[in-house]
């Protein structure tokens, strides 16, 4: 009767573990599935912030060398201040994706590429007193757009294709 007694109360205690056991192996599966879930809807949103500001500067830098070229060809009024228009509106575009980026990406590399391309753009405002003044403005703003994209590919690359040390 001991001995039945003693099975029972092992088997009873071993029950119990299990479920222990069981239950925190899915509490930590749970767990690490949110971290997952969390990790990737943060980078869906850097990668958005990213995209966003790139777009949004290449639509300004277009407006700015339209704008910049019409006045170069002495294009009517009219023409000038429509083209004006069309460069705040994209410049306005601009803030949001811009207050993204930075709320959502901490790497100075980033950051700081993202503002070298805001200020290059920006510049093409002021850079047309000649037709090459105006071109030169575009390019450097181009390749401040391909550095902040290039930069912004090498932060959001997934860790699993990081190289790794060994």
């Amino acid at each position: 009767m001991l001995t039945t007694l003693a099975t029972a109360a092992l088997a009873i205690i071993a029950t119990l573990l299990g479920a222990i056991v069981s239950g925190r192996y899915q509490e930590r599966a749970a767990e690490r599935s949110v971290r997952v879930t969390h990790g990737e809807t943060i980078r869906r949103a850097r990668l958005e912030s990213v995209t966003a500001l790139a777009c949004a500067a290449s639509d300004h830098r277009r407006a700015l060398w339209m704008r910049g070229d019409a006045v170069l060809k002495n294009a009517p009024t009219e023409r000038v201040e429509t083209l004006r228009g069309e460069s705040h509106m994209t410049r306005s575009a601009i803030t949001r994706p811009l207050v993204a980026l930075r709320v959502l990406v901490e790497d100075q590399t980033v950051r700081a590429a993202a503002d070298h391309m805001i200020t290059l753009t920006y510049a093409i405002r002021n850079a047309h007193a000649t037709t090459e003044e105006l071109t030169a403005a575009r390019e450097a703003a181009k390749n401040a757009h391909d550095d902040f994209v290039n930069a912004a590919a090498r932060y959001l690359r997934p860790a699993s294709t990081h190289p790794t040390f060994e």
